[in-house]
């Protein structure tokens, strides 16, 4: 199954859609891997509506919806910075992974960027969510450092920093 489209998230209605297909998919990914607690801090925090309302009214975010087979089956969420694109965020459903849809958005984005006259790509991701870190070795992204971000509540967000170089890599 192939990547249907990507459409960007204009409603409320679109916007509802991401925030309920986040919580599925965080509470699918990342419970193994930073627990249930602080899945449900950071869905609220950061993947509810409430959040991503504020995220493109007022920081300047851009959300996209991933359809496949005519489902919605994943979202992007980026930020367009001087010369690069910061990936927010970048999930797909657990039964539509293994599909390529990550490498379908990845191009969109590549796409989006020279649009933009953008240069590079750059995004973070958990240390240890080491398959989401081997499809993004495997598309070309290189780590280029590493941060621990205090997110509140006694939680922190131990990350790489990956960043992708348009015309030196897969796309």
């Amino acid at each position: 199954m192939d990547l249907d489209t990507i459409v960007l998230a204009k409603t409320d209605d679109d916007i509802r859609e991401i925030a309920v297909l986040a919580e599925e998919i965080w509470n699918q990914h990342f419970v193994d891997i930073i627990g249930k607690a602080q899945v449900d801090y950071m869905v609220e925090k950061f993947q509810s509506y409430p959040a991503l309302k504020k995220q493109i009214e007022q920081e300047g975010y851009e959300y996209y919806r991933i359809f496949c087979g005519g489902l919605q089956a994943g979202y992007i969420g980026v930020h367009p910075e001087k010369d690069a694109l910061f990936l927010s965020k970048l999930y797909i459903r657990k039964d539509f992974r293994g599909k390529h849809l990550a490498t379908g958005a990845l191009r969109f984005l590549t796409e989006l960027c020279r649009k933009r006259g953008l240069k590079k790509i750059w995004l973070t991701c958990n240390k240890h969510n080491d398959h989401t870190l081997a499809v993004y070795d495997h598309l070309g992204f290189q780590i280029t450092d590493e941060q621990v971000a205090d997110i509140g509540n006694g939680y922190v967000m131990d990350d790489y920093i990956l960043t992708y170089e348009l015309g030196t890599g897969y796309f």
